[in-house]
């Protein structure tokens, strides 16, 4: 049976450095991101967009989701499958492109983890996981793009 969740945050423009949006160089990209009960979460533009390369930026952001939604799908999967993992960590990369509009997409992101498994014979079935993980992930299946998986050996 399907079933609906619903999300909610604030984010909050800090930026305004006297003169609101007056020009393009006029003002600062910085937000903070709330959520009740939770630590704001420092944001803002990624450095060539003019932004503060000291906080996160939309576009890590989306790499952490994906990465993350990855790491717990591969874990439930895991279980499902009877495969012990006993550590997992994961490198992320992502390309995007910005077009003459000044519109931009990325065009694929790529996973890269690293499972340590408690029983090393069952490394096959292990990394054949990953597929099943990536269709199950909630934000990959919300993406436009590719999501790729290439798993390090530990």
């Amino acid at each position: 049976m399907a079933s609906q969740h619903a999300y909610a945050l604030s984010a909050e423009w800090t930026g305004n450095a006297g003169s609101g949006t007056s020009g393009y160089r006029d003002y600062g990209r910085n937000v903070v991101l709330r959520i009740g009960g939770k630590p704001d979460l420092l944001a803002s533009a990624d450095r060539p967009f003019r932004g503060d390369a000291d906080r996160w930026n939309p576009e890590e952001l989306l790499l952490a989701a994906l990465s993350e939604c990855h790491l717990l799908s591969y874990l439930h999967v895991a279980v499902k499958h009877g495969v012990v993992v006993t550590g997992y960590t994961v490198e992320a990369t992502g390309s995007m492109v910005v077009t003459d509009d000044d519109a931009g997409h990325f065009t694929r992101v790529d996973l890269h983890p690293r499972v340590v498994l408690a029983d090393e014979s069952q490394r096959e079935l292990a990394d054949s996981l990953h597929a099943e993980a990536n269709r199950l992930c909630f934000i990959a299946n919300s993406v436009n793009f590719p999501v790729h998986h290439a798993p390090v050996q530990p």
